[in-house]
């Protein structure tokens, strides 16, 4: 066997082990380190709903805009409200007078003899004026609601964080109670990674992670919480409240995946996050 024969074959040796040895690594990493491409962005939808109903006359918001907290998100006529303060506070006026009435009445009593005036009219008198200080404070206290219902026109903003998917003009009817835009709390992003159940061991509470946004960005996060449970597709809850079990078995058997929510520690300036996109996570087990 010649010299050239020989370095050829220990280099076609070597290149073979290299390979072997790559394919080992890519293989050990694939299947075992703790990675996922299923990884979503999520934060927190404050869904906004008008305590009161009325027409909305005011909307001084658009579309994708940033609002901090307490910035008007729209108002509700309040022509209806401040009636119904105007009402509240004559009825409040009205029970005052006679309140003062029914006191003065009471002390007058009092002060007669018993020779003049019984017991029973004293202890009448004395009744009616608790009775008439509780209609002044029943008075009050709706009052008080009344003026709450009327600052309630003013729907403002819960939190710092973009108006999305706004859906509701100025004449539009709010009913109360139902939710009529949404706002993204900017300070909520996180990230959940939805990783295999066999790569589960791997991953613990404050290991530090690597965030790879389809869009090219990066971000630096940890593990903050794993999830305890999912729902099982397999054996559903029956209508009973008993166990509906599958008779059917399927031979090839995929691994589970576990939501693990990744706590970001800090967003660039210049990064914009969205929720619901996608995004590689990377769990750094020895950092």
């Amino acid at each position: 066997m010649t010299l050239r024969n020989i370095i050829g074959f220990i280099a076609t040796a070597l290149i073979f082990v290299a390979a072997i040895a790559a394919g080992r690594v890519l293989w050990v990493h694939y299947m075992d380190e703790p990675w996922t491409r299923d990884g979503r962005v999520r934060a927190d939808v404050v869904n906004i709903a008008a305590d009161v109903s009325g027409a909305v006359v005011d909307l001084p918001v658009h579309d994708n805009q940033f609002v901090h907290k307490g910035d008007l998100l729209m108002q509700i006529d309040p022509s209806h409200y401040q009636i119904a303060v105007e009402q509240a506070q004559a009825a409040v006026a009205a029970r005052k007078a006679e309140l003062t009435m029914r006191l003065d009445d009471a002390k007058r009593r009092a002060d007669m003899d018993s020779l003049v005036v019984s017991q029973e009219s004293r202890e009448n008198a004395s009744h009616t004026a608790n009775s008439a200080q509780a209609q002044y404070e029943q008075a009050l206290a709706a009052l008080d609601a009344a003026k709450l219902n009327l600052e309630r026109t003013r729907v403002i903003s819960p939190v710092d964080g973009y108006v999305t998917n706004l859906q509701v003009f100025k004449g539009d009817y709010a009913t109360g109670g139902q939710a009529k835009l949404a706002v993204v709390d900017s300070h909520s992003f996180w990230v959940y990674g939805y990783f295999e159940e066999t790569k589960l061991p791997r991953v613990k509470i404050g290991n530090k992670a690597e965030i790879k946004l389809m869009s090219g960005g990066t971000l630096e996060g940890h593990v903050e919480s794993i999830s305890r449970g999912i729902y099982d597709r397999d054996n559903p809850q029956s209508r009973e409240l008993l166990a509906d079990v599958n008779p059917t078995f399927n031979w090839v058997r995929l691994a589970q995946r576990v939501p693990v929510r990744i706590h970001i520690d800090k967003v660039p300036d210049d990064m914009i996050l969205s929720a619901g996109t996608t995004c590689t996570v990377v769990v750094k087990p020895g950092a």
